[in-house]
């Protein structure tokens, strides 16, 4: 069992019981899915654009990942509809605790001039998004293989009810939010 998840089994579940008065451990928000997305609006002129993305992305994950395609034509964008327009994964169970827990404490603290992730990023639902600019801060990512620095949004899919149940949950899994509420 990752670390991660022996930390929300022992500690996470039953200091959010007694701060939210959970009287059912079923009631308790948890993780569900991590998604990343990779948005490869290049790929309708360079081909070689979304297998190297592709690349980037299976190396972070350690899972192929699934191209998305345009639902609507733009022509202005030169976009058809059923183009392949960018990649996803998604993330479940052990492989979800084990990715995040690397993104907690070797990914984010790569980054320079840190200050957290942004406070405001939560849906309504409690399900947070962040952006990463560039996929070459995680470390599996070689730097001189790397043809374009791309970003990627990752989601991280909570059973919260609101947004403060999820950031409470996130917070104490450890994940660093900013001091200041602008982001």
């Amino acid at each position: 069992m990752s670390q991660l998840r022996e930390k929300y089994k022992k500690e996470v579940v039953p200091k959010l019981r007694e701060l939210r008065g959970y009287k059912n451990i079923m009631e308790v928000p948890r993780l569900e899915k991590v998604v990343f997305n990779i948005g490869a609006g290049e790929a309708i002129q360079n081909a070689k654009a979304l297998e190297a993305a592709e690349g980037d992305l299976a190396t972070i994950t350690g899972q192929h990942p699934v191209t998305t395609r345009a639902k609507k034509s733009i022509s202005a964008f030169k976009l058809r509809v059923g183009m392949p327009i960018g990649l996803k994964v998604t993330l479940r169970g052990k492989r979800m605790y084990d990715f995040l827990d690397r993104l907690i404490n070797a990914v984010l603290p790569r980054i320079r001039e840190f200050q957290g992730v942004p406070r405001n990023s939560f849906d309504g639902r409690g399900n947070y998004t962040f952006g990463i600019k560039e996929q070459i801060i995680f470390p599996e990512i070689e730097y001189d293989k790397v043809d374009k620095v791309r970003g990627l949004e990752v989601t991280i899919v909570t059973t919260a009810k609101t947004d403060e149940e999820g950031k409470q949950l996130l917070e104490l899994l450890g994940m660093p939010f900013s001091r200041d509420e602008g982001g």
